[in-house]
């Protein structure tokens, strides 16, 4: 019984092994897929990295246009190590830092 199981798992995983039509049709979809999808998966993929930008920083404009505030460094300080210039991270870090160093 396992042996028949194995056997059809095998057959099911090796099924590309029908005629030479079915061999060039898969080599004609991987051929398609190197030369037309992959080179545009990284354009793609950086063009939804900038947007996600422009969308937090267009939030924490507004945020800090409606706020009144003058202190822009107290939104985003732009001198912090890479990251960890923004107000929510950097008052995450405050309370991990207080909680950290209770004396």
């Amino acid at each position: 019984m396992a042996a028949a199981m194995f056997e059809l798992a095998h057959k099911f995983v090796t099924i590309p092994q029908g005629s030479a039509q079915t061999f060039c049709t898969v080599i004609k979809l991987g051929t398609f897929c190197r030369t037309v999808i992959w080179p545009c998966l990284p354009p793609i993929m950086m063009y939804q990295y900038i947007r996600e930008k422009d969308v937090d920083y267009y939030a924490l404009e507004v945020l800090y246009a409606k706020s009144g505030s003058k202190d822009a460094k107290a939104f985003y300080d732009s001198s912090r190590v890479r990251g960890s210039g923004h107000w929510r991270i950097m008052q995450d870090l405050e309370t991990i830092r207080a909680a950290a160093n209770v004396e």
